[in-house]
């Protein structure tokens, strides 16, 4: 969380002797805090680690600063004086994981693979010891059975209403050819009925082989 912030150039020149900031009357403990602040510019250069060299002012003294300018009716405003100035964000350090902590979450990672893993290829293990068995055999015979029967159905049904057909047109029709052919149309429809109702059931028993 940011309690600081990198004084610029603009508020350390307002510290200098004669400049705005003596002018406004500062208070001599408030100055001597702001000085000191400000002078850790030349301990941080010094360093050499790269960091940003401006000095931090935390913000608790620039609310003091801010609160004699607006006693004093300065003219001077605190946003002035921070031109050039940046909050300083401190790098946020996060502790070391706890070694058993990571173990063990690894143990739970290794655990739920294994189980995803054995409910994936559980149909997949299974499907060897199902095939070839009695019960499919068995199976397998009786869709076939059941296939056979289908077909038989439809030669009965088509020459039952062939023949049905045939011999009650009698007492429509007087010729032979139209006898004949009013029987083919009835078988014929009655034929493609049939058959649209065993491809169907064929499908349905295919399916399951």
């Amino acid at each position: 969380m940011a309690s600081s912030v990198r004084a610029g150039e603009r508020l350390r020149r307002a510290l200098g002797p004669g400049a705005e900031l003596e002018a406004a009357g500062l208070p001599r403990e408030l100055r001597a805090r702001l000085e000191t602040a400000l002078r850790k510019r030349k301990a941080a250069e010094g360093e050499g680690d790269g960091e940003d060299p401006r000095p931090l002012v935390p913000f608790r003294l620039l609310r003091e600063l801010h609160e004699h300018l607006r006693e004093q009716g300065s003219p001077l405003f605190l946003h002035e004086l921070l031109e050039g100035s940046e909050i300083y964000l401190p790098e946020v350090v996060r502790p070391p994981r706890n070694p058993e902590l990571v173990a063990r979450l690894e143990r739970i990672k290794v655990q739920l693979a294994n189980e995803e893993y054995n409910r994936i290829t559980r149909n997949i293990c299974q499907a060897p010891r199902r095939s070839g068995t009695l019960a499919d055999f068995g199976r397998q015979v009786r869709s076939v059975k059941a296939v056979v029967i289908s077909i038989f159905n439809f030669i009965i049904t088509v020459a039952a209403a062939f023949t049905c057909t045939f011999l009650g047109s009698q007492y429509i029709f007087s010729e032979m050819a139209a006898r004949v052919l009013a029987a083919v149309i009835v078988a014929s429809v009655v034929g493609l009925a049939e058959l649209y109702i065993m491809v169907r059931a064929m499908e349905g028993e295919l399916g399951e082989l």
